[in-house]
Formats: C-alpha cells, structure tokens, sequence
C-alpha cells in the first residue's frame, strides 16, 4: 500500500490494478471509499482498461483475429510499477508484455497519477501508443463511495446532484451484460437522482453524453458529501452492488458492447483510436466535503 496526503487528505493506493483503496478527510476521519466487503463487492476503486465494461461473448476481433477480454479488462488485476512519488502525489505505470499481447495486440504503457490537492483527489491517465500501428482502447473509472457517509442516516436519505439540468435516458443493460437498443427515460428535465437500492437490481444505470461534467453525493441532513469532476468522459455509469452501503459514480471514455456489436474493436461504440506515438489523457477529480 502507498499513502500520499497533505494537510487535509489522506488517500491509500495499492499497487495491484493501481487501485485507490482509502480516501479519509483527516480532520474528522471520515473515509469515502467503500470498505471493500467481499459479502458484496470485494473491490474499492478498479480502473477499468483497455475496454469498460462486457464484450459479447467475451471477444473481439481486431485484424482478423478474435481475441478475448474478461468485463473491464485487465489493469484491475496486474501489478503497476511506481514510477515516482512524493507526499502528495504518485504515478504508476503499466506496461504491454507477452501477457498482455496473448489477449490485447498493441504496445503501449499507461500511466495512472494520484494528487492531492487541499481537500481533492485528481486522478489523470495517460496512455501512451508505442505500436506501429494504431490502437484502439477505452478507459474508465468505478470509484465506490461509502453511503451513507456518516452514522445515524440511511442510504435513501442521499441522492446525486447534476450540475446541469438533465434530459437523459438509462440505457439498458442486458442479462449478459450488453448495452441494449432500446432505453427508459429517467431524468426528466431534472438535477437530482434519489438513491435507492432497488435503483441497481437490474445492474448498473448508464448515461451517454450527459451535459453535466460534475456530480455530487449529498444529503439534506447531512454536512457531509463529495463532488466529482469528469470533464472530457462522454459516458456515466452508477452503480451499486445489491443491497450495498456504497454508490459508484464512473466516468468512462469506453462502453460495454451494445447487442447489435459486429465485435470488431475499431468499429465499438466509444472506442478510442491513437496514432503511433500519441498521447491520450484524461483526468478526473474528487473534492470531499
């Protein structure tokens, strides 16, 4: 485990899948991240890379060739390299290997930086196309926020707060994990989605193309909440375990296949393409209150 902090925070990473474990407001120690109880989800903060979410059939074609990928990819289950730390900030670093290539044919390094700034978290990846060819990825975030934050209140008691006024339709996810045609309408010219555990019986909500760039985590009675910054990530996923104390707020540059996939990862919805030598970041930010 790795620790960075200032005055204010304190974030824990690990370096399996570089995945933030903790993040405790030190002057009330109050932690946000879901405590990673294996009775529901043993994770607590996964980055999700080089596909987000399910492939059909686990597979898709590149050049001819199928390939298989489990949900989310590999990054959550390989061990990154520290690349540099300092007290407030970390940067680990993935690389393509002969593993890596039996299952994904590019070579690339990815990097994930951790900072902390007064009272946020940033997170930035960059990916990094050392191939002759172009490369084809998707990159997202699944941070698990414990609810409720503090003792004394019920998950019911929060909701998500948009930044923008939405008009935005779930789409649906399919037994098997696929992004259907078809979707319910759930904002309604609205800012605000109450939580409720029956809200993820049917697996995670999926938004594309949100106007908002920020989504908070609050209650009315309670002083305590979290802001999440995403600009640049065309598609939102919230999602929760069932009947879990936690919500995950998930900022993805990538979509799972939609039913209708010809499988073929240069044609997939969302999907990212790099030259060689091309850079691709994006970051993401968490402001604790």
């Amino acid at each position: 485990m790795f620790t960075i902090e200032n005055q204010l925070l304190k974030a824990v990473i690990q370096a399996k899948g570089a995945e933030l474990t903790s993040l405790v407001d030190k002057s009330t120690g109050l932690e946000y991240i879901w405590n990673g109880d294996p009775a529901f989800w043993a994770k607590h903060s996964p980055v999700l890379f080089p596909i987000v979410g399910q492939l059909k059939s686990n597979t898709y074609i590149h050049n001819g060739q199928s390939y298989q990928l489990p949900r989310h990819g590999f990054a959550r289950e390989r061990q990154f390299v520290v690349e540099e730390q300092q007290a407030d900030s970390i940067t680990f670093l993935l690389s393509d290997d002969e593993e890596t290539k039996n299952v994904y044919p590019f070579s690339f390094e990815f990097r994930i930086k951790y900072t902390v700034v007064d009272n946020a978290l940033a997170v930035a990846y960059e990916v990094k196309n050392l191939g002759e060819d172009d490369m084809y990825f998707s990159i997202g975030a699944h941070p698990a926020f414990k609810v409720p934050l503090e003792n004394g209140l019920n998950y019911t008691d929060y909701y998500l707060a948009f930044d923008k006024t939405e008009t935005a339709p779930r789409w649906i996810v399919s037994p098997d994990g696929l992004i259907e045609n078809s979707s319910q309408p759930l904002l309604n010219n609205s800012s605000k989605l109450p939580l409720t555990k029956e809200l993820f019986y049917k697996d995670a909500v999926v938004f594309k193309n949100l106007a908002s760039s920020t989504i908070s985590l609050k209650s009315d009675s309670a002083s305590h909440g979290l802001k999440l910054f995403f600009p640049g990530f065309p598609f939102m996923g919230i999602w929760a375990a069932k009947n879990a104390d936690f919500v995950c707020i998930e900022p993805w540059c990538g979509i799972a296949d939609s039913v209708g996939t010809s499988q073929q990862l240069s044609q997939k919805e969302g999907i990212n393409r790099l030259q060689t030598g091309e850079d691709f970041n994006r970051t993401w930010t968490v402001t604790i209150f």
